[in-house]
């Protein structure tokens, strides 16, 4: 009857996801033509050039979207180390003749029919890989140096307790040191938040939190005072100190988008008519369409998009918290860490409150890798709401029935 009952059940879930998800994505293609109009007529000759790009990564990414969330998610627990392996894989590959460098930066393997952005790959394995990690032991997340009491008294306890934590910061350093290197630390850096907002919701201590957080500060403070921190990235922190210091050179990309938000004033001079994409800020359709967002409609419409944001990263952090499985919890989880980690480093970087660095804004921003997998990732946390929904239908029916 309960294997019935999840069957019958598990086209419900968490609609709003997709409402959310949709608008985000209908906003995205609209702002990327408005956008890139006049860089794409320059460019190309034709002025939808980037939105018929735009189209065809968001038609694949709700592809994967609809298939994700229709297939159950537990499926993929048994190859998560092989994801994250090929992740891995993909990483080290960049510095192979397949790299693909533009901009003095080494982010893409070119495979000629498709360019893969590993940066991104990296950040959905390791979801699907700690989440399977935490889950097959969760006493993996504990560290005791010495014997409990109560009734912790039987845990184990000893230095193979920190075996694990150990694991997953070499993974870590790994992963950062790889990304950091192409160079991309902006990557880096949100690849290391995700793996610590993972072991936290894994129910890593907040005294190894705080410590752990006091040790990444000072490690950061010590690499930006050391030769491998490039003159490319002091530059970029130099820009982000006083990016009106060198306006037409090194800070023109942060000073375009500053004016360009400053114009739109509270409404904003209207769809389609900004000033600044007429080829005075660069590639206006990536990392900075939310300064096109700002001058075309204004405050009001920024606050809208956020608002839309975070009511969908809350409908995904209410699924983690719903699920009655550690494994989806995890999983749903870190999508929920990931969205909100682009999205909040997109608007500091836009509002000169952050370096300038290559982070897009979810769904909003010219598709590609980044697009496809946060509209997968979004897919598996439907299945993840349906399947919650089902288990819980079918414990209502079991208790009505054991009632009467």
């Amino acid at each position: 009857m309960a294997e019935k009952t999840e069957k019958l059940k598990k086209q419900d879930g968490d609609l709003w996801i997709v409402v959310l998800t949709a608008a985000l994505s209908i906003f995205g293609l609209i702002m990327v033509f408005s956008s890139s109009f006049y860089y794409s007529m320059s460019k190309f000759g034709n002025p939808q050039h980037y939105l018929l790009e735009d189209a065809k990564w968001m038609a694949l990414g709700w592809f994967l979207f609809i298939v994700a969330s229709n297939t159950d998610y537990r499926i993929i627990r048994p190859f998560a180390k092989l994801i994250l392996f090929v992740g891995m894989v993909l990483l080290v590959l960049i510095y192979s003749p397949l790299g693909k460098t533009i901009n003095n930066a080494t982010r893409w393997i070119d495979l000629k029919v498709i360019t893969i952005m590993p940066g991104e790959v990296i950040k959905t394995c390791l979801i699907i890989y700690l989440a399977r990690f935490y889950a097959d032991d969760p006493e993996r997340i504990n560290v005791r140096l010495l014997p409990g009491r109560g009734k912790n008294k039987d845990k184990p306890w000893g230095f193979k307790t920190l075996l694990p934590l150990i694991w997953v910061a070499a993974l870590m350093g790994a992963c950062f040191f790889l990304i950091y290197k192409q160079p991309n630390f902006s990557t880096a850096g949100i690849v290391v938040m995700l793996i610590a907002g993972m072991m936290f919701a894994a129910g890593l201590s907040w005294i190894l939190v705080v410590i752990a957080g006091t040790g990444g500060s000072a490690l950061v403070f010590l690499l930006y005072n050391s030769p491998a921190f490039g003159d490319y990235m002091k530059e970029r922190v130099s820009n982000f100190t006083d990016p009106f210091a060198d306006p037409l050179g090194s800070g023109y990309q942060v000073v375009q988008g500053l004016l360009a938000m400053g114009s739109g004033g509270v409404t904003g001079v209207g769809l389609g008519q900004s000033i600044q994409k007429t080829l005075y800020l660069p590639e206006p359709m990536n990392d900075f369409i939310l300064a096109i967002i700002g001058e075309e409609l204004g405050f009001v419409g920024i606050i809208c998009l956020i608002m839309v944001y975070v009511a969908l990263i809350w409908r995904v952090f209410r699924v983690a918290l719903r699920c009655r499985d550690l494994f989806g919890m995890l999983l749903a989880s870190g999508v929920g860490m990931h969205l909100a980690l682009q999205v909040i480093l997109n608007i500091a970087v836009v509002t000169a409150s952050f370096p300038a660095t290559g982070v897009v804004l979810p769904l909003v921003s010219l598709g590609g890798n980044a697009t496809i997998l946060m509209l997968a990732e979004l897919g598996m946390v439907m299945n993840i709401s349906r399947r919650s929904a089902a288990a819980s239908a079918a414990a209502k029916k079991r208790a009505e029935e054991a009632v009467s």
